[in-house]
């Protein structure tokens, strides 16, 4: 009788003992657990380092969209009602205008071209003109756009479309010429800070004008 209960218990634990392996099993499988086990995982994010404010100096010359290139001739500071506000101020040669632009707005700047981006540049005025077949009215407000954007490769094809080799004014209306000569100034003058007196001589070999002051 005791040869047949100790059997019978031997039974008992090896069928127990299978049944327990069965559920571990199946916890390990079972999919709740992987979603438990994924909630519990924080997937960090990076953090973009910040960007860094360009700093200008006095003597600096930039580029202001509107008016074109300007030098920075000082830096001051004014208090306006309890709120203290530094800002550059920015000389306009070309228009014998001073600007005042606070120093957190300093977006609207941007620094003179490099000499890559002024060989870019002059290639660019070495291409044939696009000119679209819409109203002059509309293709003139396309001009002044691009002239204002501040962006020296926009400014590029806008001397490069209305340029006239001739140099004739009969040859084209006051508005075209009119957006012309600013264009045309405009870039000059920022070329001129990079690459001196030759700005002139360069633009006008790619444009393929004749000699002539604008």
């Amino acid at each position: 009788m005791r040869k047949k209960k100790m059997k019978r218990n031997k039974k008992l634990k090896k069928i127990l003992k299978k049944k327990r392996r069965k559920i571990e099993l199946k916890k390990k499988v079972d999919p709740s657990n992987f979603k438990q086990n994924d909630e519990k995982i924080k997937i960090k994010k990076i953090k973009k380092q910040p960007d860094e404010k360009k700093v200008y100096n006095i003597k600096d010359y930039i580029v202001y969209p509107k008016h074109g290139v300007g030098k920075i001739v000082a830096v001051e500071r004014a208090q306006i009602g309890d709120i203290n506000i530094s800002f550059y101020k920015i000389y306009i040669e070309k228009e014998k205008l001073t600007l005042s632009i606070p120093l957190n707005q300093q977006s609207f700047l941007r620094p003179v071209s490099s000499i890559n981006q002024i060989n870019k540049t002059i290639s660019i005025l070495k291409n044939k003109p696009k000119i679209k077949k819409t109203m002059w009215s509309r293709r003139a407000q396309e001009y002044e756009q691009k002239i204002n954007s501040g962006k020296i490769y926009e400014l590029a094809e806008v001397v490069k479309d209305l340029n006239n080799k001739t140099d004739t004014a009969v040859e084209q209306s006051y508005s075209e010429r009119q957006l012309f000569e600013k264009a045309y100034n405009r870039l000059k003058s920022e070329i001129e800070v990079v690459i001196g007196d030759k700005a002139q001589q360069k633009m006008d070999k790619a444009l393929r004008r004749e000699e002539k002051t604008i």
